[in-house]
């Protein structure tokens, strides 16, 4: 932090003298500022960088002619401000103004027109749009084949972050192809041990999470820790992302104790590297808080997810995302200590802000309405419950391609619904759809296959077709032993099950 005061300090210095000895519009008193912005970017403090790019591009419209190149690289800079503070449609707007100046200040196939539909991508990601994403990454990428050389590290960047779209479709072939080809034009044109062969293994660790391939992910992980150890200092931001990524490889597989160690490191190095209240120290509570809340230590997690929110609320816009995945987060909790209006409370507030910060189908909104729904059903007010959940699987049916793990999600909530309600006949076709989805998306031992076997055998136990629930709950038995680590719970939940079942029979 005492770089960025220094250079802060630097350049506020420098424009108190350009004050003096220029005139009141001069393009080197927008570079000062355009400067300060910078500097208030890489500390996190995106209101403050927002202003000061603001007031460069005031003056730079004035000093400039309307469609010089630094009028479209201040309508970047905005954007690039709104982008950090999740501000999407805003940020959308600015790179479309600054695209439309490069399109005519520029030749067709100028870098900077790349990096134009690059950000337009970025923006329609995390806008849930991922087919207008694609489109904006590969126009991208087009150009830059044509710009760059064959092995420019500008393309490897393309390639990543059409992988990063495929993954979140849950394309994960072509995500992995993708963020592979970006690996190999890095091996090329960047030395051994650069930053971004790192983010590459991060990105395919990432990818080998997904697919439920654990071992390959930590594998990758572990391999971006250790160029990262040789290229950043000891205390860098950036070194803290492995860790929460390893963190979170060992949470899916059920080890929670070295979950926690692998958050906590990455929390560690986020508590020197940035300002007490930078949205990632948010998101490493929020990490920990799901770790807690996985252990049933609940007023653990509770207490963690209510740092993370008042981190939000400090560092975000008041109807920022974050803050409502933060409620969420929240509700969960309140909902497994049993205290229902409060978690019916956190869901709606989360739902609120969803409603203003997001497009009208987006898959965030759903998550709040399955919030909603399992409040209901754990209430036993069923009708409530499938209501909601039948308004999440309207979102994600638009939202998401038709085999998407979180419409498997949705179908088996609607599933366990009708279960609790003595209404197997509907529960069965709901928990067979839910296994149809998952067999096309996910690996074939991927925990949440033995999900669905376990579902479907506790319909058939309730309907007392005992020999159909034994023969899915050893099928769900049989995935577990090979995707879980050894003792884990849900093992042996499975196991109680099938003793059950025997002893009927």
């Amino acid at each position: 932090m005492g770089e960025y005061s220094k250079a802060l300090s630097s350049h506020e210095r420098s424009l108190e003298i350009r004050k003096i000895a220029l005139p009141p519009n001069h393009h080197s008193l927008a570079s000062s500022y355009n400067n300060i912005g910078a500097v208030y970017r890489d500390m996190g403090e995106y209101s403050k960088a927002l202003s000061s790019y603001k007031r460069s591009l005031e003056i730079r419209k004035i000093a400039l002619p309307p469609n010089h190149h630094s009028l479209a690289s201040s309508y970047n800079n905005i954007g690039n401000a709104y982008y950090n503070m999740r501000e999407y449609s805003k940020a959308l707007s600015s790179y479309e103004q600054s695209l439309e100046i490069r399109k005519t200040a520029l030749p067709p196939n100028h870098p900077d027109l790349a990096s134009s539909y690059n950000n337009i991508g970025n923006v329609y990601d995390n806008m849930g749009e991922y087919s207008k994403a694609l489109s904006s990454y590969e126009r991208s990428l087009e150009i830059q084949k044509i710009a760059l050389p064959p092995n420019h590290p500008d393309l490897a960047k393309s390639y990543n972050n059409i992988g990063m779209v495929y993954n979140d479709m849950s394309e994960y072939s072509k995500a992995l192809s993708s963020h592979k080809q970006s690996l190999e034009i890095q091996k090329i044109a960047l030395p051994p041990n650069h930053p971004d062969l790192a983010s590459s293994y991060n990105n395919i660790g990432m990818v080998y999470n997904k697919m439920g391939e654990y071992s390959n992910a930590l594998s990758s992980y572990e391999r971006a820790i250790e160029i990262q150890k040789i290229a950043l200092p000891p205390n860098h931001p950036d070194l803290a992302t492995p860790y929460g990524n390893i963190g979170m490889v060992y949470y899916n597989m059920g080890e929670y104790s070295k979950a926690l160690s692998s958050y906590e490191r990455s929390l560690g190095i986020e508590k020197i590297a940035l300002p007490p209240n930078h949205p990632d120290l948010a998101s490493s509570y929020n990490n920990i808080g799901n770790v807690y809340k996985k252990m049933g230590e609940y007023s653990k997690a509770l207490t963690s997810y209510k740092r993370s929110l008042e981190i939000r609320r400090i560092a975000l816009p008041p109807n920022h995302p974050d803050l409502a995945s933060s409620y969420n987060n929240i509700g969960i909790v309140c909902k497994k200590m049993g205290e229902y209006s409060k978690a019916l409370s956190s869901y709606e507030r989360s739902l609120k802000i969803q409603k203003i910060a997001l497009p009208p189908n987006h898959p965030d909104l759903a998550s709040s309405y399955t919030g909603i729904a399992s409040v209901y059903n754990k209430m036993g007010e069923y009708s409530k419950a499938l209501s909601s959940y039948e308004r999440a699987i309207e979102i994600q049916k638009i939202a998401l391609p038709p085999n998407h793990p979180d419409l498997a999600t949705s179908y088996n909530n609607i599933g366990m619904v009708y279960n609790n309600m003595g209404e197997y006949s509907k529960a069965l076709p709901s928990h067979e759809r839910s296994f149809e989805i998952r067999k096309i998306a996910l690996p074939p031992n991927h925990p949440d296959l033995a999900a669905s076997y376990n579902n479907i055998g506790s319909v058939y136990n309730n309907m007392g077709e005992y020999s159909k629930a034994l023969s899915y709950y050893e099928k769900a038995l049989q995935i577990k032993k090979i995707a879980l680590s050894p003792g884990h719970p849900s093992t042996a939940l499975t196991e109680r099950n099938i003793e059950s079942v025997k002893k009927k029979m």
